[in-house]
């Protein structure tokens, strides 16, 4: 079922961090699709039924519109930091959470933050959440830039760096509202690339699959992409 689906999985675990910043780790390689066979089993209702029912064509409505709420977006941040350099890019980017938190009327907020243990070493994930729509991020994209002191950090980070990726997302509705875990966790990131036109039949598959693992508290969170790499998703595992 899948195969039709997928052009590339990938599979990682990392460790969540807080403020002052923490990082758990992320971890990535490549997955195995045999876990996936769960999915043709499940019977339950819901709006992925009623989905099936209407048949609803991607070239004639916008999956995103089907499949999430656009007044919410979340941005990933990848950051791939130098060896030599992970401490003061901690130390900074600690700084750059506490000034966007003291920022009036700034609707971003950090969700988590992680480093990868398994796979690309010294890589840093973080999770941020814009209410309002894009209308909103141009909002506080505009604020941020015009900001002296985030402007200063945002060029030290960049001295740490040797290279960064973002990628605007949206959370699939039928995933459970994200909840922020107390302790040390290890958090898996399975990283998807779908071929064109099937974010749809994905949601139908995993919009039932996904009670499987509610029982465990598995679930954190899971995004399709929205700009940046296209026909991407994302599922957060704790």
């Amino acid at each position: 079922m899948f195969n039709s689906i997928l052009k590339q999985c990938t599979l990682s675990c990392t460790k969540q961090i807080t403020v002052p910043l923490q990082f758990r780790c992320l971890s990535f390689n490549t997955a195995s699709l045999k876990d996936n066979k769960e999915l043709e089993n499940n019977n339950n209702e819901g709006w992925l039924k009623k989905l099936l029912v209407r048949r609803i064509e991607p070239t004639k409505e916008q999956h995103s519109r089907m499949l999430s709420d656009k007044e919410v977006i979340y941005e990933l941040q990848t950051h791939n930091v130098r060896p030599d350099s992970t401490d003061n890019y901690m130390k900074n980017y600690e700084q750059v959470v506490k000034l966007c938190q003291k920022i009036p009327n700034l609707k971003y907020e950090l969700i988590g933050s992680w480093s990868v243990r398994v796979g690309d070493l010294d890589q840093y994930v973080h999770l941020w959440k814009h209410q309002g729509g894009y209308a909103e991020i141009d909002k506080t994209n505009n604020i941020l830039l015009q900001n002296q002191e985030y402007a200063k950090l945002r060029n030290q980070c960049g001295q740490f760096l040797r290279s960064r990726h973002l990628q605007y997302l949206l959370a699939f509705s039928f995933w459970p509202s994200i909840e922020l875990k107390s302790g040390s966790n290890i958090y898996e990131i399975r990283s998807y690339s779908l071929k064109p036109g099937t974010m749809i039949e994905w949601g139908n598959n995993w919009a039932r699959a996904i009670n499987h693992r509610r029982s465990n508290d598995e679930p954190f969170a899971g995004f399709f992409s929205q700009v940046g790499r296209l026909y991407n998703v994302h599922h957060f595992w704790c």
